[in-house]
């Protein structure tokens, strides 16, 4: 028999989906969620203007900041893509070493947003072995 492929084609509330996937959804303020999976590092995602954005925090890496270490991290930016490092400085006491992306909000297919967190644990991985260079 010849094989058929069926196509569905099914529409679901974002937080719904993530934990119909295995993913824990805590709702932090009105558009900004902690979504965790298996152990992985936590992923935030906070809805803004029609554009999901996506950050990993690595932490602060001010004690082993270096020239060095940005350039690393520069170069390790295009072997990573569609994620990015970046530093977040909401507190400039505390600059924190990030992981980011971001997607349209509008006509998200469900298979582009698991690429996204499959990126983002990839990238954690990437960045680990990095760091683990400048932290010991």
């Amino acid at each position: 028999m010849e094989q058929v492929i069926v196509t569905s084609s099914l529409k679901e509330d974002l937080i719904s989906f993530l934990e119909f996937n295995g993913f824990t959804v805590e709702t932090l303020e009105e558009s900004i969620y902690r979504v965790e999976r298996d152990g992985e590092l936590p992923v935030f995602i906070n809805l803004e203007d029609g554009h999901l954005y996506f950050e990993i925090d690595l932490g602060n890496v001010s004690s082993v900041a270096t020239e060095k270490l940005y350039h690393d991290l520069l170069d390790l930016n295009t072997e990573i893509l569609p994620v990015a490092f970046g530093l977040n400085r909401a507190n400039p006491n505390d600059p924190r070493l990030v992981l980011v992306e971001s997607r349209e909000a509008e006509n998200l297919d469900s298979n582009e947003l698991l690429c996204v967190f499959t990126s983002l644990e990839l990238a954690v991985d990437r960045a680990e072995t990095l760091l683990a260079d400048y932290l010991n």
